[in-house]
């Protein structure tokens, strides 16, 4: 009789214990959501009073609303809505092109190539636009003589460049479609480290694959891009990136995209604990140059500059290590113009704060020539202000044209001057990017300086398309590349 009276005891503590922990429950969930169940909100009350009594699927708009706030709740992370959102918007990217199969005989002699091999290769780019805009990676469409993009839906189109940037490793491309499912473009610079995000792309031709991570690192350097004027201000996380995520979304819980999948660290190849991706803020505005102006109007601050460390500090005698110190100011850029001085801790550029190289080159990276820019510096232990016109790469406040002739599938600007001295040049027009033509079809390669067509010699773009106007046919091209390569190039047009 007494185990059964302590038996009910028992009962009614617990029954009475576990009323009490949901009414606790229910209190703190609508103390966390109660300003979205408001009054005016009684679908979304019964939705969920449904879910937690028949465990019934919650609807969009419901499972939005808790997605939202679940890192004040705690609550553990769904990726479904954002895979919904983004997926439709990640596209498959097929290239080809055709090696040149050198013999000794074209070296010696540097005839161009008899033989050529195809080269098929794939990566996933991102819809940005209902009529046809897709970014993806450099390094995906590099060298392409043909493009092909698949759609998650399977339709397949046709796609040309549009431009690229090898020193952010982001190109644009354009199919001739309509009413796309573009993506929507999120904020890179809100995002926090451990913060979850989903990776959408096409690894090892296994479309529409999605996997998931936490942020790990922010504005990391990896000098990975072979351009000297590369920049690299990458957002590390832990999901599985593979060959062919290249160019895919990296993307939030609300399925915008934040940034661009780009690399992984490994010594195998395949992934095995980190992948880096471009923040949408740099690729915002590489996309909004490419499709104005066909290229990148890259603004320069004029210094160079390095991270303070502990180092630094001690040989320089500063007062902490914090910051971005110059190390040197180029005479007439836009620093000296401004009044910086070798030896100036860079501390902030406009509204964002700087304490590292990275941080830096990405902040400069978001303004074009003739742009503005306020730098906070500390001289000693006082900071000051100073107010930059940032410059382009030859030291003017102009935007940069290249001339581009079709044909050929090249763009074209002067040598710079360096260069010039260097190889001990007269005269010559370089080629600063390849696109599918005559020079890509015949092993022209970016970076080959054009002294002579068809023994004229060329100054200018405009030498170069009198030639080509005055010739029967047949070019028979003279140059050098920048390792001092002599190169000679004949092909028909």
């Amino acid at each position: 009789m007494k185990m059964k009276n302590v038996i009910s005891k028992n009962l009614v503590i617990s029954f009475f214990g576990g009323v009490l922990g949901a009414f606790v429950v229910l209190l703190i969930f609508f103390g966390i959501y109660g300003d979205k169940f408001s009054t005016g909100n009684h679908e979304l009350v019964e939705d969920y009073k449904n879910y937690v009594e028949s465990k019934t699927e919650l609807s969009t708009s419901t499972r939005q609303v808790l997605f939202d706030n679940m890192s004040i709740a705690g609550a553990p992370a769904d990726f479904t809505i954002a895979a919904e959102r983004a997926l439709p918007a990640v596209v498959h990217i097929k290239t080809q092109f055709n090696q040149p199969n050198y013999t000794l005989y074209d070296f010696i002699f540097g005839t161009p190539p008899r033989n050529f091999t195809p080269v098929i290769s794939s990566g996933s780019g991102v819809i940005l636009s209902q009529d046809g805009y897709i970014v993806t990676n450099n390094h995906v469409i590099e060298n392409a003589e043909t493009i092909e993009v698949i759609l998650n839906n399977r339709k397949e189109f046709p796609a040309k460049i549009i431009g690229r940037d090898p020193t952010t490793d982001i190109a644009l491309l354009k199919v001739d479609a309509n009413n796309l499912p573009a993506i929507t473009i999120g904020d890179s610079d809100s995002i926090r480290v451990g913060e979850w995000v989903l990776a959408i792309g096409n690894p090892f031709n296994l479309t529409s694959t999605a996997t998931a991570g936490i942020v790990s690192a922010r504005a990391r350097n990896l000098n990975i891009l072979s351009d000297n004027l590369a920049i690299e201000s990458f957002i590390q996380t832990d999901a599985a990136v593979n060959p062919g995520n290249s160019g895919g979304a990296l993307v939030n819980l609300k399925g915008e995209l934040i940034g661009i999948n780009t690399a992984i660290a490994s010594r195998t190849g395949s992934f095995v604990g980190y992948s880096f991706a471009i923040p949408v803020s740099i690729v915002r505005k590489v996309v909004a140059d490419l499709i104005e102006f066909g290229e990148v109007q890259r603004a320069y601050a004029g210094f160079e500059i390095v991270d303070v460390t502990s180092e630094i500090a001690r040989k320089f005698n500063l007062d902490g290590v914090e910051g971005v110190y110059v190390a040197r100011v180029l005479p007439n850029g836009a620093a000296d113009k401004a009044g910086m001085k070798e030896g100036d801790v860079i501390l902030g550029v406009n509204s964002a704060r700087i304490n590292s190289t990275t941080e830096l080159l990405e902040q400069i990276s978001r303004f074009r020539p003739g742009d503005n820019v306020k730098i906070v510096a500390k001289r000693g232990k006082f900071p000051k202000v100073f107010e930059l016109q940032l410059q382009n790469k030859y030291g003017e406040v102009d935007f940069v044209h290249c001339k581009n002739i079709e044909v050929l599938g090249a763009k074209f600007e002067p040598v710079p001057e360096n260069l010039r001295t260097r190889l001990r040049l007269r005269n010559g027009v370089q080629i600063v990017d390849i696109y599918p033509g005559k020079f890509a079809a015949n092993g022209v390669r970016r970076g080959y300086i054009i002294t002579k067509i068809n023994n004229t010699v060329i100054n200018t773009v405009e030498d170069i398309e009198k030639s080509i106007n005055e010739s029967d046919g047949s070019l028979f091209i003279e140059g050098v590349y920048p390792n001092g390569t002599v190169a000679y190039y004949a092909f028909r047009i």
